[in-house]
């Protein structure tokens, strides 16, 4: 099956073919595609099992899109001696992906009204967005600490970094159950 998706990246230009332009052009284009193959699968199997979308997408499309960051954030911090690189890459990657994902949609719906009218029922959104919110200051918190204990954001003792590692693991859990649960409350509610 992934010979598919090979053969459909092999289609990109060059890079050297029109300074890059092409590409990136075709590169975002062929993302474009994938994303909404994985959106409609995720769609499907959230339908078979009996998961609203809106858990799909916190569970199986967040960690289906953030799994190759967090490789290249593994790979960026065995590379260097810090790991600035790694935190830089999750957090801008994350940030992209909160601001572009649904900054530009909205952007665009705006732009194609005609009576300057566009509202979007933003049900569970502040719930989503205070979590996230709190989630990132724990995260930046505990990246701190061990910044001024550590000297570093990775290393330290065993305990140290997998207390840490724990730590993380938790406020991810903690975002997926009380968005979830908030997800179903809007859902039977509504």
């Amino acid at each position: 099956m992934a010979i598919g998706w090979k053969v459909l990246f092999a289609l990109c230009p060059p890079p050297h073919v029109l300074g890059g332009w092409a590409c990136f052009v075709v590169a975002l284009i062929f993302i474009g595609l994938v994303t909404a193959v994985v959106a409609d699968v995720a769609t499907l199997m959230g339908c078979v099992v009996g998961m609203p979308t809106g858990i799909t997408a916190i569970t199986f499309v967040a960690i289906g899109t953030s799994l190759p960051d967090t490789f290249a954030s593994k790979h960026a911090a065995q590379q260097s001696r810090y790991a600035d690189e790694a935190v830089g890459n999750i957090t801008g990657s994350n940030s992209v992906n909160v601001f572009l994902g649904l900054g530009l949609p909205w952007v665009i719906a705006t732009m194609s009204q005609e009576d300057n009218t566009y509202m979007v029922p933003a049900k569970g959104l502040t719930l989503s967005v205070v979590l996230y919110l709190c989630c990132s200051v724990s995260g930046f918190i505990v990246l701190i600490v061990r910044r001024m204990t550590v000297k570093g954001e990775l290393g330290g003792s065993s305990a140290g970094r997998y207390g840490s590692a724990l730590f993380f693991f938790i406020l991810w859990l903690t975002y997926v159950v009380l968005a979830s649960l908030g997800t179903v409350d809007i859902i039977t509610l509504g």
